[in-house]
């Protein structure tokens, strides 16, 4: 067959160990890290799934190889625990029955031990060990490394590489990047040393040398060894480019892949993650100019999704290999997509960080498009209904399209009933946003996958009573979504309000001076776009607060953006009448405050259509309620519960 993508579905040989495709999962942290740090079952077919997904290698994520100094709650193997070489080996068979390669990422976090722990304060009675002594921003003291534990530390990394191997591993992968104990060494900012560790780029680079070759005597010639790092610091005082170069070069000898990423933990989260305001692929260039000057193959990543993209970065050269964390959350089954031709099948990953917002919060995984992350022992095969039924879907958001194709994978034949003329719900109102325009894919993209599935749809069709009753349906599920929260303040039904849902067919009435009246997540992404679009924003906001309802991942980088941005912001300020040459609002201390703004975006929230989901609860003999119409929440909910509700018929 001729490949639509003939160079990501390429073959690559790394050491003496042949990979199906250019496509590896990224290391990815586990779901069920047991009390004694070994992998948990759960974990285990986290990790499966991506393989059985086609991906060409799945990194399990993160070994921390010297508990003794680094207090953070992640993986250990070794052989003291009970269970430990055990979980280890039984994850790298999950991964190696389907054609991936198992790989383990060997980590420490030198001064930021604790990371991971749901429980911050916890971290303030570990021991915080660093290439040199200091205070840490929040106040932790660091204690400077001896030579003798640096000496214990290169060790364990070995010992835990062949214990890798013995399980089953077939590629090590030395965690060098993002301000853990390696890159901390490697960085002028941390590392202050007067020893052979410090000082010149040479002496920063010989805790690396010894590591990797401690990996390498314990696993031997030929079996690939792949040392990810940050091209660049990415801040004042940390290296840069060229220096990454540098580093490169003289670690390249003793490796097989180099994996290129970007920042560190005093750079910040969405630099090494890039959010929904950065291009796709903005970290790809650090990769692409170190290719330039050394031998080895290349591994480059950061927020990768697009098949056409990951396709011209391996043929141009920039890389050798891609490597992807949330878009392999969002569709595992993205690398066997593309290696059979069915790209238009993917389903994209948002970048809304739901997935490491769960982790921080919960110490679980969740996707917000993707049900089965963190749940896969619950099943992922979708199991063919014993007696089929007639199913009736009303609404054709994402939760309604998510139960829709699940029932007809089951074998259910599904009549899907939206009342405008276009599927998507609410995520129809994201296409005229640039960094949200996949939100307005995911719609697309469930609506093709609908069709595929041999769901009737039916456009410009609301459900009544009546209308459900007279189809006489088996099972209805009802995701009829919310509406606009739109509150009796005067004048907020005038023709220069625009409700948010709606900017998309009225964005040509846009002036220049812009009100957003509500400085929820929805109100606050909408100011960013039209600020970004030149125009001057003004966001109003009730709460002493902007986005509470933003998750704690998304949070910070949204009210970067709107700082970064010059959003002219007024909290604590309620809206009392809106005229047209802008509103009036009443601050805390009860002064009356005009902000000025020829056009109003009202984003002041969503309400469930409880009156109308209501009136379906007797249509058929098992009915369900799933997304917006129960409560306003989120995408995660309605695609969660509209799988589910499928599941149950």
């Amino acid at each position: 067959m001729r490949r639509k993508y003939p160079n990501l579905c390429k073959p690559i040989k790394i050491g003496n160990v042949v990979f199906r495709n250019r496509m590896f999962s990224a290391p990815m942290g586990g779901t069920d890290i047991t009390a004694d740090c070994t992998i948990g079952r759960a974990s285990t077919a986290f990790y499966e799934l991506r393989a059985k997904g086609g991906a060409g290698a799945v990194t399990v994520s993160e070994c921390m190889v010297h508990p003794e100094t680094d207090g953070s709650h992640a993986f250990h193997l070794d052989l003291h625990t009970p269970g430990s070489l055990a979980s280890f080996t039984y994850t790298a068979d999950a991964i190696r029955r389907h054609g991936a390669i198992a790989s383990v990422e060997l980590s420490h976090s030198g001064q930021y031990a604790g990371t991971y722990l749901t429980d911050k304060d916890k971290k303030r009675g570990l021991a915080q060990w660093g290439p040199s002594a200091g205070v840490r921003p929040d106040g932790l003291e660091v204690k400077e490394l001896t030579e003798e534990i640096i000496a214990d530390i290169v060790a364990a990394y070995g010992n835990c590489a062949a214990l890798a191997k013995r399980a089953g591993f077939e590629l090590i992968m030395v965690h060098g990047g993002h301000g853990w104990l390696i890159n901390q060494f490697l960085s002028p900012y941390f590392n202050r040393r007067t020893d052979q560790y410090g000082g010149s780029l040479e002496n920063r680079v010989r805790f690396a040398r010894e590591v990797l070759d401690s990996v390498r005597k314990a696993v031997g010639p030929g079996f690939p060894i792949e040392f990810r790092m940050s091209g660049s610091e990415l801040f004042e005082g940390g290296y840069d480019l060229a220096e990454g170069v540098e580093i490169a070069r003289l670690l390249e000898s003793r490796i097989d892949l180099l994996h290129i990423s970007a920042g560190t933990y005093q750079r910040g989260f969405s630099t090494t993650h890039p959010s929904m305001f950065v291009p796709h692929g903005c970290n790809v260039y650090l990769a692409a100019e170190i290719k330039k000057h050394v031998s080895v193959p290349v591994a480059t990543l950061g927020g990768l999704n697009d098949p056409a993209m990951m396709e011209e970065i391996i043929a141009s050269g920039k890389a050798d290999v891609v490597e992807m964390a949330r878009a392999l959350l969002a569709d595992p089954e993205l690398p066997r997509k593309i290696m059979s031709n069915r790209d238009e099948d993917i389903v994209k990953c948002l970048r809304c960080f739901t997935c490491m917002a769960e982790r921080a919060v919960t110490s679980t995984r969740r996707c917000a498009v993707n049900p089965l992350i963190g749940r896969e022992l619950d099943g992922t095969e979708i199991v063919p209904a014993a007696r089929p039924c007639k199913v009736m879907v009303a609404g054709g958001g994402p939760g309604g399209l998510k139960a829709a194709i699940t029932a007809a994978r089951r074998g259910h034949k599904v009549i899907l009933c939206e009342k405008t003329g276009e599927l998507g719900g609410i995520l129809k109102g994201e296409q005229a946003i640039p960094f949200k325009y996949e939100m307005y894919q995911l719609g697309v993209t469930l609506g093709k996958l609908a069709a595929d599935a041999g769901v009737e749809v039916r456009l410009n069709t609301a459900v009544t009573k009546e209308y459900a009753e007279k189809e006489n349906v088996d099972a209805l599920i009802v995701a009829i979504g919310s509406e606009p929260l739109v509150p009796p303040i005067p004048g907020l039904q005038a023709e220069n309000v625009i409700i948010v849902n709606d900017y998309y067919l009225k964005k040509d009435m846009v002036g220049d001076r812009v009100v957003v009246l509500g400085g929820g997540q929805a109100g606050c992404e909408a100011a960013i776009h039209l600020a970004r679009e030149g125009k001057e924003v003004h966001l109003v906001e009730m709460r002493a607060e902007l986005a509470p309802d933003a998750n704690i991942r998304h949070r910070p980088i949204l009210l970067g953006e709107i700082d970064k941005l010059k959003i002219h912001v007024h909290t604590g300020c309620k809206a009392t009448r809106v005229t047209r040459e802008g509103i009036f609002c009443a601050a805390a201390n009860g002064d009356e405050r005009f902000v000025a703004g020829a056009t109003v975006i009202c984003a002041l929230g969503q309400q469930a259509r409880r009156k109308e989901a209501e009136e379906l609860v007797d249509c058929a003999p098992y009915v369900a309620q799933i997304g917006d119409c129960v409560r306003a929440s989120t995408i995660t909910t309605a695609i969660y519960q509209g799988y589910h509700a499928a599941l149950d018929i």
